[in-house]
């Protein structure tokens, strides 16, 4: 059950915190160190998967665990970008870019509880390629706005945090789409 691949998930989950410490008054120097966790722990998305079907040891907890991994950080940070004053004194996401941070927040919340409902039903709803393109964009949406709060000299990678983030959103509401007409079929 503790395979490698699990243990990598885990330490997404574990390293929540640590990000969100890290996020909460920070200066250019906390934003550097939460980017490279961010980025470390943003790579053992990519491996935690990749090990377990190349070991074939896929399991069930992975299964479960790894999208609440990826909707905790990802949720977690949004959230802390949302709030947390960066050195022009604006949070890294404010103003227009709260939607899609919204947009993104509310699909995870929706797609979760309709995951729940079609389990129930015994109806499994995999994820899709377009949906994993979108977790890519969000991890490196949120990665980039972190990113700029340790290099707030360089504007253009705050705007590419932002970019990255409208895209994610709107890929959020493709997939999101995707998974309700999905749930639709099954409902009363």
């Amino acid at each position: 059950m503790l395979t490698l691949p699990n243990l990598l998930t885990l330490s997404r989950i574990f390293a929540v915190p640590l990000l969100v410490m890290l996020l909460w008054r920070p200066n250019w120097f906390d934003y550097a160190i939460t980017f490279g966790l961010y980025c470390l722990v943003g790579i053992t998305d990519y491996f935690d998967g990749y090990l377990a079907r190349a070991k074939g040891t896929v399991s069930r907890l992975g299964v479960f665990l790894d999208p609440i991994a990826d909707k905790i950080m990802v949720g977690a940070v949004i959230i802390m970008l949302v709030s947390t004053r960066s050195a022009v004194n604006d949070p890294l996401i404010h103003g227009l870019h709260i939607i899609p941070a919204m947009v993104i927040l509310l699909r995870e919340i929706i797609v979760s509880g309709l995951r729940e409902f079609l389990a129930s039903l015994q109806v499994s709803v995999p994820v899709s390629k377009l949906a994993k393109w979108k977790t890519t964009l969000q991890l490196v949406a949120l990665g980039a706005l972190i990113l700029a709060g340790a290099v707030p000299q360089w504007s253009w990678v705050g705007g590419v945090g932002l970019a990255s983030l409208w895209a994610a959103a709107a890929l959020t509401l493709v997939t999101g789409w995707d998974y309700l007409r999905v749930g639709l079929k099954h409902m009363d």
